[in-house]
């Protein structure tokens, strides 16, 4: 075998004994079959092709993950950057732990993928959200979800991973997302009041 035939391999990672180390494709290819397992079988093929054309697919909400819809201004205001942005994507990373987050740019909005039992177990937030225009995307909602390799800001693409699923079941923590909220509302809040 030619030297240029082998680059492109790893070497194998040394690990402990009893540590299993998997591969980014790996833990991406679990991630797409737990996203589409949100699908009944005859509809997962459609949602693949749809990934595979168009770089997006609709999925259902409330089984396996609920989607917190936070306005851009919301999330600008909080992070004090500017939308859509590599930086706002970096420090929305850090504030939810990793925990996923799509964009869609055209919407002006942002999606915090949060434990399905959301809905059922933060209703006082919910009230109060929904008076700053953050909804709970539970059971009978769909979300245009993007394929997992779309993690950049590209016009081709309707939205984009603004933080990545890092393997499957990964969520972002709903306090974390309380916080995000409340610290836009209060910063949207003081704007307001400065221009008085």
């Amino acid at each position: 075998m030619s030297n240029e035939a082998t680059e492109g391999a790893r070497r194998p990672v040394q690990t402990e004994p009893g540590v299993l180390v998997h591969s980014g494709a790996d833990r991406r290819l679990a991630t797409e079959h737990w996203l589409l397992s949100t699908l009944t079988d005859s509809k997962r093929q459609a949602a693949r092709r749809e990934w595979d054309r168009n770089g997006i697919t609709a999925l259902p909400m409330g089984t396996l993950m609920s989607a917190v819809q936070i306005p851009a201004s919301l999330v600008t205001a909080a992070t004090g950057g500017r939308f859509p942005s590599a930086e706002v994507d970096r420090m929305l990373g850090e504030i939810f732990e990793g925990g996923p987050v799509i964009c869609d740019p055209k919407g002006h909005r942002y999606y915090a993928l949060v434990p399905a039992s959301v809905p059922r177990t933060w209703t006082g937030a919910l009230d109060d959200w929904r008076a700053q225009n953050v909804e709970c995307l539970g059971k009978s909602y769909y979300l245009c979800v993007p394929r997992l390799d779309i993690t950049r800001h590209n016009e081709a693409y309707a939205s984009y991973w603004s933080v990545p699923m890092p393997s499957m079941a990964t969520l972002c923590p709903p306090l974390r997302v309380a916080r995000l909220i409340a610290a836009g509302v209060h910063a949207l809040g003081a704007e307001a009041g400065a221009d008085r």
